[in-house]
């Protein structure tokens, strides 16, 4: 149990990383950090770290974002599921293939957020909506790297 805290610790950081205030031009920049902690602890530990992981991530996200309970949830057990049932596949991937797979995921769970969203109450889709998703991108790689070397490091099996 001692080598999952170090799992639920980056989930506790990457909640943090969510809801910490930015100013409002780098608002819009901010990664998803819940959806490359959900692709990268999935891959590596697709027995472990699943879909109900994912859901209760998402549930607590809804509750620290005050959003309609259930949106992330619902998008985040549905990538989960995605990766849980192509992680042998995806493990095979380059970090280039990895990185534009995250890119096109984020897009999904994005416009599924918007999608959501907008059926509950009339909103505008701002060209700043994307921009985390090529910031997501950016990061992927030494965020890739770096979670790999904390679970070598701390030997999370």
């Amino acid at each position: 149990m001692r080598h999952y805290s170090i799992v639920y610790f980056t989930f506790f950081v990457g909640l943090l990383c969510a809801i910490f205030p930015l100013p409002m031009f780098f608002n819009g920049f901010r990664p998803e950090w819940m959806i490359l902690l959900i692709a990268y602890w999935v891959l590596a530990l697709p027995l472990r770290i699943g879909i109900v992981h994912a859901f209760f991530l998402g549930l607590i996200l809804d509750i620290l974002l005050g959003s309609m309970l259930g949106m992330h949830a619902l998008l985040f057990a549905l990538f989960a599921y995605f990766i849980c049932m192509h992680y042998q596949r995806i493990r095979y991937f380059s970090l280039v293939q990895t990185t534009l797979l995250v890119g096109l995921s984020v897009l999904c769970i994005k416009l599924g957020l918007f999608w959501i969203a907008s059926t509950q109450q009339d909103i505008i889709l701002h060209k700043n909506y994307f921009w985390s998703i090529f910031s997501s991108m950016l990061i992927w790689p030494w965020f890739f790297l770096f979670l790999r070397m904390i679970r070598i490091r701390f030997k999370v099996l």
